[in-house]
Parts: structure tokens; sequence; C-alpha cells
């Protein structure tokens, strides 16, 4: 029988966009081999992510939020989560389907509300926190997710050079960011111009002006 799972990748990040994905599939047709993303190789999570694109059985769905739907200040994170799960879900669930998303919110019973209450197809969603690594669907989805947030990363590097992984701890995106401000005055599109990191970036670049004078 088939059920969901859902998960997201990106959320921290100063740097594109964050991903959630969902999918759908009898959980038998899993590699037993899945697990938190964040526990595979970047060559183990792409080969899981092409067995799963490739099963027939499977079906994956993928919804991004950008970097300027993050900073629209009209809405914050929690938010934001809870509407990429809903999305992804939409793209592929059917009537009277049940799964688990991974809960992204302190009281995960009220992120299950939530995403239920965005998603127009009548199913049964729990959501428990840890569930990458509890159930083999919600792992799936953390590695769909993964690999499509790390392809977003080096589509950046394809265009700006290195910008490193996009935390705001990555001391190469920290740089990338610095450098990118002193020749251009603001920021790029790629990053979160409302996470602390751009902003720190921006006030540095001021003040470093207005000591020039």
């Amino acid at each position: 029988m088939q059920q969901f799972g859902v998960d997201e990748a990106g959320k921290g990040p100063v740097l594109g966009p964050m991903i959630a994905a969902c999918v759908v599939a009898p959980p038998a047709r899993i590699p037993d081999t899945i697990d938190d993303s964040k526990k595979l190789s970047p060559d183990r999570r792409e080969t899981l992510a092409q067995q799963l694109h490739s099963d027939p059985d499977v079906d994956v769905s993928v919804a991004r939020v950008s970097p300027d739907r993050i900073d629209d200040p009209a809405t914050d994170m929690n938010t934001l989560t809870v509407d990429a799960h809903a999305e992804a879900l939409a793209q592929i669930v059917s009537e009277g389907l049940s799964g688990v998303v991974d809960g992204a919110d302190t009281d995960a019973d009220r992120f299950a509300r939530r995403v239920k209450q965005r998603v127009d197809a009548s199913i049964e969603i729990r959501a428990e926190h840890g569930a990458d690594e509890m159930y083999p669907l919600v792992g799936a989805a953390s590695v769909i997710a993964k690999v499509e947030r790390d392809a977003a990363v080096d589509a950046l590097c394809e265009k700006y050079g290195d910008v490193g992984s996009g935390y705001p701890s990555d001391p190469t995106t920290r740089a990338f960011l610095a450098d990118y401000v002193r020749e251009h005055g603001h920021l790029p599109t790629c990053a979160r111009a409302s996470w602390k990191t751009s902003r720190d970036v921006l006030a540095r670049a001021e003040q470093s002006a207005l000591d020039s004078f």
C-alpha cells in the first residue's frame, strides 16, 4: 500500500533556495540503505536519488522556496516550511493516502495540522521530529531534497565561482558575499537578504566606504 514521506533541506543557509520533497511509494520499494541524508555521502545520496527517480513504483515531487520569497516580511520560515511541505505533497498525493512528514516545528502535531490545512486532498498526516531517521519514506524525501539543494548550490558555483556550502558558518560563503558586495555594491540575488550574515556583510561594506573618506 502506498504511503508518503516529506522532508526539506536548506532552511538555514544564507544562499539559495529551501527545497522540500515528497516521496509516495509502497514502503517496501524504498532501498534498505536509505537514511537521514546528512548521514550519507554526496555520492551515495546521488545514487539513491537516481534509484528513486527511476523506480516506476515511486513518485517524487519537489517544491522550491526562493530567497526572495524567504525575505518577504509578510511571512516567516515556519510558515514557509509548512507551505513547502504542502506544495510538495499537493503535486503527487491522492485521496486517502497517509504518511509522515518531518516535524519542522517544536510542536510536531501543530506542524502536521498546518500542513494538512494547506493540502486539498483528504489525507492523514503525522509529523515527528527526526522522522528522516525512523521512516524510510521520509529518509527518501530527505535524500531527494538534499540532492536538489546541492544541485542548486552547484548551479550558483557555475554562475559565480566557488560560493561554498551556502551556510553562514562557511568561511568561503562569507568571503563570497563580502567580495560580491565590495565589487557590486549590493547582495547577489541568490542571497537571503534578511539573514543576519547578509545584513552584516552590507553593514561592513558601508562602514568601510565611510572609513575611506
